[in-house]
């Protein structure tokens, strides 16, 4: 439906909803660059100092590599696996798709500090004594975006309907791995993109799993911080703010780069 064409009260309602959903990133931005904001409507003064003084910090820059580098071993992971995965399971094997829904909820059912003290329990001692190192926090992470990866390939195989592209690829004599690599892939391309930003930005944003996992060994933005959040709200909040413009304009990029794909399959 289009917004100039809704009456008074649903374009009110939207325009509520996004001061409502915007007014604290406008907050944080303000204070951000706010040098004394006390009893004043607008701060008295403004200084990039706070985005200085985090740029000039090296636990900034390594603690956001280390964010990044985690983030994308996880995604590309989990994209590794998951996209054969659900392509066999929704083409050949529609029946396991209840089974496979049951699984993929699992981690919405179970708290992050419930899984997180599972995981510490489990692989703090024996063969698998991973506790506290990358491997175990790239497992969990894993785990977290199952939902976003499984969702967001089965509903493009579905859109697509890969299965009549597949069947009309293998009469037009293509084997399965070519029709899968030249029909099926780019069109689903788009969604599997929008899949797995939406699967980083979660991973990016995750704090209680990372910091009870891994807090005291590796330092990621998310666990940064929070350690910086005692030292001055100021700096905090520009933490905050670059971290948000970072994930914008990563998701601008990626949707971006899926346009021009999809854009590509129909031409």
């Amino acid at each position: 439906m289009n917004i100039r064409k809704a009456g008074f009260a649903p374009r009110t309602f939207m325009l509520l909803l996004m001061v409502y959903l915007l007014l604290p990133l406008l907050a944080t931005g303000i204070y951000a660059f706010a040098q004394d904001w006390q009893n004043t409507l607008l701060p008295q003064a403004w200084t990039l100092n706070w985005f200085g003084e985090m740029f000039k910090d090296i636990r900034f820059l390594e603690a956001l590599w280390t964010s990044l580098y985690l983030c994308l071993i996880s995604v590309v992971l989990s994209l590794a696996v998951m996209l054969p995965a659900v392509f066999v399971i929704t083409i050949y094997f529609p029946r396991w798709e209840s089974f496979m829904k049951v699984i993929v909820v699992l981690p919405y059912a179970v708290p992050g500090v419930v899984a997180a003290v599972g995981l510490i329990r489990t692989y703090s001692s024996g063969p698998f004594d991973i506790a506290g190192t990358a491997y175990l926090l790239v497992g969990a992470y894993f785990v977290v975006i199952l939902p976003y990866m499984y969702q967001g390939i089965r509903n493009s195989l579905l859109t697509v309907n890969a299965v009549e592209l597949l069947h009309a690829a293998e009469l037009l004599g293509a084997r399965r791995r070519t029709a899968f690599v030249n029909v099926i892939l780019p069109n689903i391309w788009p969604g599997v993109i929008v899949s797995t930003l939406l699967s980083f930005s979660v991973l990016f944003g995750e704090f209680v799993l990372t910091n009870m996992l891994v807090g005291g060994h590796i330092q990621t933005i998310q666990v940064y911080l929070y350690q910086r959040m005692g030292e001055s709200g100021h700096l905090a909040s520009a933490i905050a703010i670059s971290y948000f413009l970072f994930i914008l304009v990563l998701s601008m990029v990626l949707m971006k780069l899926g346009k021009k794909m999809g854009g590509g399959v129909k031409g």
